[in-house]
């Protein structure tokens, strides 16, 4: 590609935004064409994410160009001033419905969606995660990104899936950090809350349970059994660890031959021998997985970044395949570690 792909980010101001545009400012392939905010339009984007300072000049819009800046085939060729050749809805939950219904958005523009709206795929939206269905999102026009738990929580069972070997419940318990619940403050956001504490929410009814068993019955249509989720608020603010556990019938060699055969083509999801931690992925697009075979069960251990893996990055990864560049172009992250 001599060119750069043409991006334009609506609602821009969030932590998913910001996100996504430290991610797209180093990106070899993308010219960022504008960042639409209707709370921040017209004030620098630094102001907003004060980490960008010296990095760009961007200012946010109140105004959406839909203007196509050329058609996926000829990418790269255009003048990179005029038009767009992707947008990334990084609004509320409802609001991408909304977005859609409101604007006439061409064909040949890309839309990859950060939101929950679209993930049941319909509309002609393609679930976006590599890890399940790479194929398909290198030939579609509309992403459906996933969730961030439901990402961990995938990657931990799509092994055992795609083998049959789902035979049972699944049990999991995992723990996210504070921005996967969004920038708007809360009471369970707030520092004083939130610091030096732990607590569960939407236990065994999170909204994430529909896309994950979506997921598992593409490769396991049999697969019935239930699936059992308790979700932690965590006192961090980014990162994910999914502690799964299932009925298995092998040994821990078994299972890793599975999953190291199953992820051997796949650039982030990488198997460790020995136990995870969450700062091993944060600020990554990696997946980080463990497993343990104790009486039966096996336990598996998923770790991501919520915002990088679980939001942002995974939809830069969806943008460099429908694209035709290599999955892991602009996203060799180091972690932070320490």
């Amino acid at each position: 590609m001599t060119g750069k792909i043409n991006v334009g980010i609506v609602g821009g101001a969030g932590y998913t935004g910001g996100e996504l545009l430290r991610i797209l400012l180093n990106h070899p392939f993308v010219n960022v064409a504008f960042v639409q905010s209707n709370s921040q339009a017209g004030k620098p984007v630094w102001l907003t994410h004060t980490d960008l300072l010296g990095d760009t000049d961007l200012v946010f819009s109140g105004d959406v160009n839909l203007t196509p800046a050329l058609s996926v085939n000829e990418v790269g060729s255009s003048d990179e001033s005029v038009g767009v050749d992707v947008i990334f809805l990084c609004s509320g939950h409802g609001a991408s419905v909304t977005f859609m219904e409101e604007n006439d958005v061409a064909d040949d523009i890309m839309v990859i969606d950060l939101s929950a709206d679209f993930r049941d795929e319909h509309d002609d939206f393609v679930y976006g995660l590599p890890e399940l269905q790479r194929e398909r999102i290198q030939e579609a026009t509309r992403i459906a990104n996933p969730g961030c738990f439901a990402t961990s929580i995938q990657l931990a069972l799509l092994p055992l899936a795609k083998a049959g070997k789902l035979t049972d419940a699944v049990q999991i318990s995992a723990i996210t950090g504070s921005t996967g619940a969004g920038q708007a403050l809360v009471p369970t956001t707030g520092f004083t809350w939130r610091n030096n504490n732990v607590s569960i929410y939407k236990a065994f009814t999170h909204q994430h349970l529909a896309e994950i068993r979506q997921s598992l019955t593409q490769l396991e249509p049999d697969f019935k059994a239930a699936i059992n989720f308790v979700p932690y608020r965590g006192d961090f603010t980014r990162g994910i660890m999914a502690n799964v556990y299932t009925p298995f019938s092998g040994t821990r060699e078994e299972a890793e031959e599975l999953y190291r055969t199953y992820y051997e083509t796949h650039p982030f999801t990488h198997l460790s021998d020995a136990p995870v931690d969450v700062k091993q992925v944060v600020n990554t697009n990696k997946c980080l997985l463990h497993l343990e075979v104790h009486d039966g069960q096996l336990l598996i251990t998923s770790i991501i970044d919520n915002l990088t893996k679980g939001a942002s990055g995974q939809a830069v990864q969806n943008m460099n395949l429908i694209f035709g560049l290599p999955e892991d172009t602009g996203l060799r992250l180091k972690s932070v570690a320490f």
